[in-house]
């Protein structure tokens, strides 16, 4: 049996929290408000999206480079640090967390990619944190489109007494290049385990990556998450996102900003609103630039939520 809000008079009211029924007691995960000191990080992230528009509004050519190259093994580590809000509290989460992608050429064309995630939410006292990995087989022409499968799994917790929680997806994916454009689709079906629950989630994403020059990349992305709760109540999540990122010339360092928001609407319970902002850092290995690792590279990559676990309210 699952429940939405953990009522207690003496504390501040919940962000997030659900109970699960496991005999024979009830566990409560339920992470309440936060530190407020991270209200600037929106301002730190337009401030990226404003200076790298105005730096390159006059750069607006296709780019030159050559878009095939030798294939070889190639990917990328990032960090990420901000923050998490709820439309209903005026207190902040920090998030954190990073990723690795690797790409490999197998056979031609033929491409692997692995990749591993850590995100992270926490108070002064309550965390949630996951960590994910996913593998994508996939043919590309760097010059046309990539087109192939995924499959992810992700286990998620929150400390010792908390339940086991887990989820697994699998679903196809595609881009297509046009000049400076990049174009991404992808749909996921898979199951949220929980105890000794098992729960139907699927989704969609399509993202559009815009390469100002070959070091500066803009994107902007929209989202729809499903998950069939129990007794027929089911969990919508309704995304967008925008993100900034540039590569220092002739290094393999870049830095990014991204705001993800995310609508959450439940069955008989009021929609939520959450907001997330970060700023990070990549290291790059086995690619030129941006636009080569977007064509050449690591360049698929799966859905995080704002919360981690979709279904939280």
């Amino acid at each position: 049996m699952l429940h939405h809000g953990c009522n207690r008079a003496s504390r501040p009211a919940t962000l997030i929290s659900f109970y699960f029924y496991y005999p024979p007691r009830v566990s409560c995960i339920d992470i309440r408000n936060a530190w407020g000191h991270m209200q600037r990080f929106p301002i730190v992230v337009a401030s990226l999206i404003v200076a790298t528009s105005a730096y390159a509004a006059d750069i607006l050519q296709p780019i030159a480079e050559e878009t095939v190259a030798t294939p070889h093994i190639s990917g990328y580590g990032e960090l990420y640090l901000g923050g998490l809000s709820f439309s209903d509290e005026d207190d902040t989460f920090w998030a954190a967390g990073g990723a690795g992608r690797v790409n490999i050429p197998v056979a031609g064309r033929w491409n692997l990619q692995g990749d591993l995630t850590y995100d992270r939410v926490w108070d002064d006292s309550l965390y949630l944190d996951g960590i994910g990995t996913a593998i994508h087989g996939y043919y590309r022409d760097p010059d046309s489109f990539a087109a192939g499968a995924f499959a992810t799994y992700k286990s998620y917790g929150s400390g010792s007494n908390g339940p086991t929680m887990y989820d697994y997806t699998v679903g196809p994916e595609a881009q297509v290049y046009f000049g400076n454009l990049t174009l991404y689709g992808q749909a996921y079906y898979g199951k949220f385990h929980i105890n000794t629950f098992r729960l139907d989630e699927w989704g969609v994403r399509g993202i559009a990556r815009f390469f100002v020059q070959k070091n500066l990349r803009l994107d902007a992305e929209l989202i729809f998450d499903r998950t069939d709760l129990p007794f027929g109540n089911t969990v919508d999540i309704y995304g967008a996102a925008v993100q900034a990122m540039y590569r220092f010339d002739d290094t393999p360092w870049s830095v990014f900003g991204r705001y993800q928001f995310e609508r959450t609407k439940i069955d008989a319970f009021e929609d939520r609103d959450t907001q997330k902002f970060v700023i990070g850092l990549r290291a790059s290995f086995g690619s030129m630039s941006l636009f080569d690792e977007d064509r050449n590279g690591a360049t698929m990559d799966t859905y995080r939520p704002n919360t981690l676990i979709t279904f939280i309210d």
